[in-house]
């Protein structure tokens, strides 16, 4: 893509295992936009407050923790995760961190506060962000709104197959989709900024597509969206 003629915001909503995040690095990677990972944000503060031994229903705590973080998001050559100077890539992965960043991102301060730190990101870059609620609360005016889904079974077979090329044996696919149920269900239900598709969105159902048919589909929605990718920073 050319040099920046205007920002562009690029916002993919979606449930766990729907594929948000290898598909947001894809289209980043193809536009020369900025890839956010907020989960891994998320994932971050649930780290920091594993490490410092304090409960991820602390309100206050939490939000004081999100706050001071200092999150630094790569994506090229190879997406990389710190946390106060300290690369947490694959610590942040862990499935007990996954579950703890489902209880932080319900807390209200600590969505305002990492909140902050997206908007201010995308201030300066045109980006691709990923979450639950970047296309509803964060970014409600985004360029291009994406609501990626699939089936909850394929889902489950995504994060086993994830799971097994990260730390083999990978957990039973039965533990895999209980989890994913009981995060669909406090995602969908939580008190701030639950997760739903933007009115203006476009739904995606990545069920039975593999990836590169996903990435083309979502890269002709955001050029039609966006005068045909012209001009995009």
């Amino acid at each position: 893509m050319s040099n920046s003629k205007r920002r562009v915001v690029v916002a993919i909503d979606g449930p766990a295992g729907a594929g948000k995040s290898t598909i947001a690095r894809r289209l980043a990677a193809r536009l020369n936009f900025t890839y956010i990972d907020t989960g891994a944000m998320y994932r971050a503060v649930a780290l920091w407050a594993a490490r410092e031994g304090k409960p991820w229903d602390d309100m206050l705590v939490m939000e004081q923790m999100a706050r001071a973080a200092k999150i630094g998001l790569e994506s090229q050559p190879v997406a990389r995760v710190t946390l106060n100077g300290e690369d947490v890539t694959d610590a942040i992965r862990e499935p007990a961190i996954a579950q703890g960043a489902s209880k932080v991102s319900a807390l209200a301060g600590v969505r305002r506060a990492l909140v902050d730190k997206q908007r201010e990101l995308a201030s300066r870059v045109s980006v691709v962000m990923e979450g639950r609620d970047i296309g509803t609360v964060v970014f409600p005016d985004a360029d291009v709104k994406i609501f990626l889904d699939a089936e909850t079974d394929v889902r489950a077979d995504r994060r086993v197959r994830d799971l097994a090329e990260k730390s083999p044996p990978p957990p039973p696919k039965e533990r895999v989709l209980a989890e994913l149920n009981e995060r669909d269900h406090r995602d969908r239900t939580r008190a701030e900024a639950p997760l739903m598709q933007a009115p203006d969105a476009v739904l995606v159902d990545s069920t039975g597509l593999g990836i590169e048919e996903v990435e083309e589909r979502i890269l002709k929605i955001i050029r039609d969206k966006t005068s045909n990718g012209k001009e995009l920073a």
